[in-house]
Parts: structure tokens; C-alpha cells; sequence
């Protein structure tokens, strides 16, 4: 049986898991009224992983007896001012992430619920490798600056991500 102090915050961050993958979406859909497929299929990509997020909090805190409560979401923002300006935005996003995750963390230790700092580990592990590739992307963006071509060359590259949910480590 998990404690209420983390039912309530799990329960906060499985509602901000969706707004990331709404948001990731609403980017998606920017980049392909922007004509680049590469980045829509990115961020759409990012989408699916953000809703798998969702329900991996989900499904633990049904796991632990707990009580999963939806919550209504704002609208995620819908125009950006270029590849460079969604990306560093996306940046921003994922470091916010990183401190809800963090601050579950710390709870998780406060509360001494050990099964819970194991599940949380893997979303710690998560974050260090999004803010990377998202860096990533905002570097190159950043030296691609106005050039078409190199411009679509990244969305080129971009167009080939896939989402492939990840899989539990053997025991």
C-alpha cells in the first residue's frame, strides 16, 4: 500500500506526463503545418514516450493500491517561432521535468518507500538521457541557423526516429 503523501504526487505527475505528450503533439503538429516532417515525427515520437510515461506512473500506483486521478490539463501552446525556438522550449520543458521526477525522488526517501525510489530511478535515468539528446538537437539547430539545407538534412534525420517501448531489465 503506497502512502498518501506519494499517492497525491504520483497522481500529479501522471497528469504531468500527459500534458507533455499534449504538448509534444501540439508541437508535431506545428512542425508539419511548418512542412517538416522529420521534426513532427520527432516530437510525435516524444509524444508516445510521454503518454508511456504517463501510464508507467499509472500502473505502479494501481500496483500499489492507490488511487489514479485524471485531472483536467491546460491547452499546451500551439505557434513557435522556428525549429530552434521549439526545441529550446522543449529543453526548458524536459529540465522542469527533471525537477518533478527529482522531487519525487526526494519524497520517495522522506517517506522511506523504497519500491517507490527504485520505479523512480528509471525516470532519473530518463531525464539525464532526454535533456542530452534535446541539447543535442538545440546545438545543431543553433549551427544550422538559416540554412535550408542543413535544415532539411536535420529533419531528414529526425524522420527516422522511432518509438519503441522500453524494456524491463532481466531480474
Amino acid at each position: 500500500m503506497i502512502k498518501q503523501t506519494l499517492e497525491t504526487a504520483l497522481n500529479q505527475q501522471i497528469n504531468a506526463e500527459f500534458y507533455s505528450a499534449n504538448l509534444y503533439l501540439s508541437m508535431a503538429a506545428w512542425f508539419s503545418a511548418a512542412n517538416l516532417p522529420g521534426f513532427a515525427n520527432w516530437t510525435r515520437v516524444q509524444f508516445e514516450e510521454e503518454q508511456f510515461h504517463a501510464l508507467k506512473f499509472y500502473d505502479y500506483l494501481i500496483q500499489r493500491q492507490g488511487k489514479v486521478l485524471l485531472m483536467a490539463q491546460d491547452a499546451p501552446p500551439t505557434t513557435w517561432e522556428s525549429p530552434l525556438n521549439v526545441f529550446q522550449e522543449i529543453y526548458k520543458h524536459e529540465v522542469k521535468v527533471t525537477g518533478l521526477i527529482n522531487a519525487l525522488m526526494d519524497l520517495a526517501i522522506k517517506e522511506s518507500d523504497h519500491a517507490a525510489g527504485m520505479m523512480l530511478q528509471w525516470f532519473i535515468n530518463e531525464q539525464v538521457e532526454e535533456e542530452a539528446n534535446v541539447d543535442g538537437i538545440v546545438q545543431k539547430l543553433k549551427l544550422v541557423k538559416d540554412n535550408p539545407t542543413a535544415l532539411f538534412m536535420m529533419d531528414q534525420e529526425l524522420a527516422t526516429r522511432v518509438f519503441v517501448p522500453p524494456v524491463a531489465p532481466a531480474a
